[in-house]
């Protein structure tokens, strides 16, 4: 195929998109889609690829697919290389044995997965991850696998021109479950290639159905397009359910362009553009690893250019020095897939990332201080229960009950704390807990939480009475988000915080479910109600890890007035409703807030696995709490 410059160009569109997007979101909100327009650019160049070869039938699965990792591998094996030594000297060990793991399913091509059972893509913790860009490279490499391997397959049933109507018939079923996708299943929407296959069909498409536009109206069919494509650039944003029916946009106007094939339009013509165009795979590789050195390590503002101005530099070396070389130049037999480099480069790096992730960041190598800290973040709830969560968790004794605890995550953490003021070989209690999901009845913010509340509400009123029920939640989350207690920039840009109004609505909502929970609870159960657990402004073990590790000492705690301030609404509701229903409210700020700060950490431990959930060794604190609570009901 003739090299098309307009496409070059289109390149670089697609990567200063995503290059200023990751860098400043503010600047281009949109820019995400810029991974669209390279799907469609692929799409485009692999069918092509694959149709020439079989027409002349002489194309080979084999061929392909090293030329494919020719192109890919490479470059991204030095990138993985190189944050492993990197990550050897200046990460801290939760975080380098989390890069490992990323440079495994990377050079493994299923980093996509992983992401997906991650924190979403526009999530504050995205920015700690080095390897998340890798995602699309992933999703493009399964297109490789599977996409010719189908199209070899049907080639025996059917026809050419069939083969190409089935195309088009897949692209517009692909389509489709995307835009279903993205509102029932986003996660799964952005990071999985079957709601993106559709992308790089419709590239397919515009090769297989070339349109021939007369010269004097090509330029308006390239301006349309680079309107589209631009356009969602700016008028599209995190807030957007993507990739959904808005990518229409990027995707129509880049098989516009593709289809105008103007060799003389302004990306065609500009140097820059053709630079940039040819550099992009390697600029798209190095410029997130920046992205994220900048918010891990709290580099200034202005870094942000610097940053910008690297990736360019990176990516030039880059092409020149690796992505261009040929790393094998014959593609025919089984003796030269055994001699093939890039094939052993994968393997090695792959098993240099899971030796990482298993021996947990090499944390021999690590002064002990670090290594306390960072083990705190492992140091949850030892009676996890392999359960279907709509059924109680048995703790100690099952034949002896003394206590119920129920709620969400947070009544998870702190459930070994009730636990363990018991003899649990005579004693036990029921926890009932669900990440996401407060005890509150008519709660229905997370899909499955409000039948999931009826069948705790059931259990409860049919099992044992008279027992006391602690409800354990964070409060605060629903009525002012999940990142309202993150206070770095990169979290405050990520969080959607509700108006004044959302919250005044959301508390008054919250009022009437805690009194229709409580009038149901105390009906068969004394019920204690504890108010919420002090949040710290950062994840605990990570931060306190980065600090000893640099060698210095940060106060990650809160003060006991932000925490009275921010939680104020929230416990005037619990002491306006508890009473009318005989229920008693725990204050765990008491045993958390020692004078005027609550504590993040004693004598360089943390008490808490993440920003807001206690470790176990954090809730041991809470103990004295439970146990006063159950003199007083023995009493």
């Amino acid at each position: 195929m003739k090299f098309r410059t307009d496409i070059n160009g289109l390149r670089a569109v697609a990567v200063i998109a995503v290059v200023l997007f990751h860098f400043h979101a503010a600047w281009m909100p949109g820019g995400f889609a810029g991974v669209d327009v390279f799907f469609v650019i692929s799409g485009f160049l692999m069918t092509g690829i694959i149709f020439r070869g079989i027409k002349s039938d002489n194309f080979l699965l084999s061929k392909f697919y090293m030329a494919r990792a020719n192109r890919i591998v490479p470059a991204l094996a030095v990138l993985c290389i190189s944050l492993l030594l990197f990550g050897w000297f200046y990460l801290i060990p939760l975080d380098y044995k989390m890069l490992g793991r990323h440079v495994a399913s990377s050079m493994g091509f299923f980093s996509n997965f992983n992401y997906n059972n991650e924190a979403g893509y526009f999530d504050t913790a995205s920015h700690q991850k080095w390897l998340l860009h890798s995602w699309s490279l992933s999703v493009e490499w399964q297109f490789y696998i599977i996409y010719p391997l189908i199209l070899v397959l049907l080639r025996k049933l059917f026809s050419l021109e069939s083969l190409k109507r089935i195309i088009v018939a897949f692209a517009v079923i692909g389509f489709v479950y995307c835009i279903y996708a993205s509102k029932q299943m986003p996660s799964e929407a952005y990071y999985l290639l079957p709601s993106r296959a559709w992308e790089m069909l419709v590239g397919g498409i515009a090769y297989l159905y070339p349109i021939n536009i007369a010269k004097p109206h090509k330029k308006y069919a390239q301006w349309l397009g680079l309107a589209a494509i631009v356009g969602s650039y700016f008028l599209i944003s995190a807030d957007n359910a993507w990739p959904g029916y808005l990518a229409l946009f990027p995707v129509l106007g880049t098989f516009l362009i593709i289809q105008a094939q103007r060799e003389d339009g302004i990306i065609s013509r500009s140097v820059i553009a053709q630079k940039l165009g040819t550099w992009s795979y390697s600029i798209y590789l190095w410029h997130w690893p920046l992205v994220v050195a900048i918010y891990y390590f709290d580099f200034p503002t202005y870094s942000i250019f610097i940053g910008i101005l690297l990736s360019v530099i990176l990516g030039y070396v880059s092409y020149y020095l690796i992505e261009k070389r040929n790393w094998h130049s014959s593609y025919q037999g089984v003796k030269k897939v055994l001699t093939f480099k890039p094939l052993y480069l994968m393997i090695l790096i792959a098993v240099a990332g899971r030796a990482t992730y298993k021996t947990e960041g090499f944390i021999w190598h690590y002064p002990e201080d670090v290594v306390v800290a960072t083990k705190e973040a492992g140091n949850i709830n030892p009676y996890k229960c392999k359960q279907d969560r709509a059924q109680p968790c048995y703790i100690g004794n099952a034949d002896n009950i003394q206590a119920i605890m129920i709620g969400d995550s947070h009544a998870d953490a702190t459930a070994a704390a009730l636990a363990d003021i018991f003899d649990l070989d005579s004693s036990g209690i029921v926890t009932m807990t669900e990440s996401a999901c407060p005890f509150l009845v008519g709660y229905d913010r997370f899909p499955g939480c409000e039948p999931l509340n009826e069948v705790r509400l059931q259990f409860l009123q049919q099992n044992y009475p008279d027992v006391p029920v602690f409800m354990v939640s964070r409060a605060l989350a629903y009525v002012y988000g999940g990142d309202h207690n993150l206070q770095d920039a990169h979290a405050v840009a990520s969080s959607q915080m509700p108006s004044v109004t959302e919250v005044e609505q959301k508390l008054t909502q919250f009022k009437e479910q805690i009194a229709q929970t409580l009038e149901a609870v105390s009906e068969t159960h004394p019920v204690y109600v504890v108010a919420p657990i002090p949040e710290m402004h950062t994840d605990i073990p990570r931060a306190l890890s980065k600090s000893l590790f640099k060698g210095e000492k940060k106060d990650l705690s809160i003060s006991t007035v932000e925490y009275e301030t921010k939680t104020a609404p929230v416990i005037d509701i619990y002491q306006q409703v508890a009473p009318k229903y005989n229920a008693q409210i725990l204050y765990p700020a008491l045993y958390l807030c020692p004078e005027d700060r609550c504590l993040a950490e004693i004598d360089n431990r943390p008490l808490y696995f993440d920003d807001d959930h206690l470790s176990e060794f954090g809730n041991r604190l809470l103990m004295p709490m439970f146990q006063t609570a159950m003199l007083d009901f023995a009493q």
